[in-house]
């Protein structure tokens, strides 16, 4: 019998995702000249991003709150900047292309990020709508999924145990980062700084 460890198998969903963004990168420069430009590839990554979004944002609230009843996205919205007061100002950089992205950052007013509201409607009135699967919505969407992920396994990031790293994908403020000692590949260690946090880890 060949063991096995159990994987985080929502994380290796998003490092499909970004590995995907990079392959595209090859024939679409990701710089914000290009945000508009838009495709079916980018409405698929848009689309996988999104729905996994929901996925994890539900799985989260309820971690977070154990009886909580959160189905959607506003609901979402109010459990978890409940816990995370600054969630919609947490940053996350592209150091490769020199970008900067804050993907929750209509949380601050808005029930719907931009992203969001993009990928519902090329969803459900895409003949009207498919300029928004674009480069714009789909690097926030998985930017955002990236954001939740580092929430959801919080254990193991503070323990730079979430492999392999990012490749195009660096968190910001409020997190830090370091790397984990003796780590043959230079795990990363994220810290989320307690005046940002109410939830436990």
């Amino acid at each position: 019998m060949i063991p096995q460890k159990q994987t985080a198998i929502h994380w290796n969903y998003f490092i499909a995702l970004e590995n995907d963004l990079s392959q595209f990168s090859r024939f679409l420069e990701i710089a914000e000249s290009n945000f508009s430009s838009y495709s079916i590839e980018l409405g698929r990554i848009l689309f996988s991003a999104a729905s996994e979004v929901d996925v994890v944002a539900k799985k989260y609230c309820h971690t977070i709150e154990h009886n909580c009843t959160a189905d959607n996205i506003g609901n979402y919205k109010t459990v978890i900047t409940k816990h995370h007061p600054n969630f919609s100002a947490i940053k996350v950089h592209l150091p490769r292309f020199g970008l900067t992205l804050t993907p929750w950052n209509k949380w601050r007013t808005e029930t719907q990020p931009l992203w969001w509201r993009a990928y519902t409607k090329v969803k459900y009135e895409r003949h009207e709508h498919f300029a928004e699967a674009n480069l714009k919505n789909a690097l926030n969407a998985v930017a955002a999924l990236y954001v939740l992920q580092i929430l959801l396994y919080r254990k193991e990031a503070e323990a730079g145990e979430l492999s392999p790293n990012p490749q195009l994908f660096l968190i910001g403020e409020p997190f830090r980062l370091d790397t984990a000692a003796g780590s043959h590949e230079r795990a990363l260690v994220y810290k989320l700084s307690p005046e940002s946090s109410k939830a436990s880890a």
